[in-house]
């Protein structure tokens, strides 16, 4: 089978060392890396990154993160690329990591997409990868040379050949900004295909702003704006009849357990409070797209 692995990272005023980190695990494993930049100007990217393997996409603005990576794949489409591989800015890559996802992907007949096993090192554990089965929530603890099912992959990090693109379909992009890489993956499995977690495939990733100390546990946490995107968007996907009705129950629940969370611990509260009941009422009406106003 032909092999063209092109990496796409999408990036948005990013941190540049921690760019070039990325950049540097990466250039040997794949065939060539995609920048897509949503950023107002690219320009300090162009002077600084000269590989020959690089490319650069300028999307003029931020356009979101479903529609910056939908521009990496179109990209890689015609580069002939056999799989993509999505980066936030904010990844590094460890040394075989793309080889062990690329083998997992030829070796799976069914496979949507593999994805590494990620380390926050805010956090205290390695997030696990996870899957719903009935009206539980599985965490997926990993042991090494395995891999486990799951019904969705963090976008950084995760390989999906393109004929699975072809089948599946590119990116939601009127969901701008979270909930896009969990659409995909309960789309991929709406369609008879497999997402999977690799466990020796490892990755640093770092997920949010700086997490929430609470009862001496570390908690993912973000910017009242993202929270407004991720209620908005997980109401949007729980409108949708192809989502299992279990799925959108149990994510459901989670939900509300983050909304009273956030309201109560994560400051300024009424901030957090208000952007996420916003969200909840924007998912309620159908919109989408990019958030301009919030007087609305």
């Amino acid at each position: 089978m032909h092999e063209h692995v092109t990496a796409i990272i999408v990036t948005y005023h990013p941190d540049l060392d921690a760019l070039d980190q990325l950049i540097t695990s990466i250039c040997d494993q794949v065939s060539n890396i995609v920048i897509v930049d949503n950023s107002p100007d690219i320009a300090n990217l162009r002077t600084r990154y000269a590989l020959a393997q690089l490319v650069y996409v300028a999307m003029q603005g931020n356009a979101g993160i479903a529609a910056a990576q939908n521009a990496g794949i179109q990209e890689a489409r015609q580069q002939d690329a056999s799989h993509v591989l999505l980066f936030d800015q904010d990844s590094i890559a460890t040394s075989g990591m793309v080889r062990q996802l690329l083998t997992i992907t030829q070796q799976i007949p069914d496979i949507a997409s593999a994805g590494p096993c990620y380390l926050d090192t805010r956090q205290d554990n390695p997030p696990p990868f996870i899957r719903i089965e009935g009206l539980r929530l599985i965490r997926c603890a990993c042991s090494i040379d395995t891999t486990v099912r799951v019904d969705y992959l963090i976008a950084s990090g995760c390989m999906i050949p393109m004929s699975v693109l072809d089948i599946v379909g590119d990116m939601r992009d009127d969901l701008f900004i979270d909930y896009v890489d969990i659409e995909w993956g309960l789309r991929a499995r709406h369609h008879g295909l497999q997402s999977y977690g690799v466990c020796n495939a490892k990755m640093q990733h770092q997920l949010g702003d700086t997490p929430l100390r609470f009862l001496g546990k570390n908690i993912p946490l973000h910017s009242p704006l993202r929270h407004y995107y991720h209620f908005r968007n997980a109401v949007l996907l729980y409108k949708e009849s192809w989502v299992p009705w279990n799925w959108k129950y149990v994510d459901g629940m989670r939900l509300c357990l983050k909304y009273i969370f956030y309201s109560l611990f994560a400051k300024p509260r009424h901030v957090h409070w208000h952007m996420m009941t916003l969200g909840i009422w924007h998912g309620i009406r159908g919109k989408s797209g990019q958030l301009h106003h919030i007087a609305s």
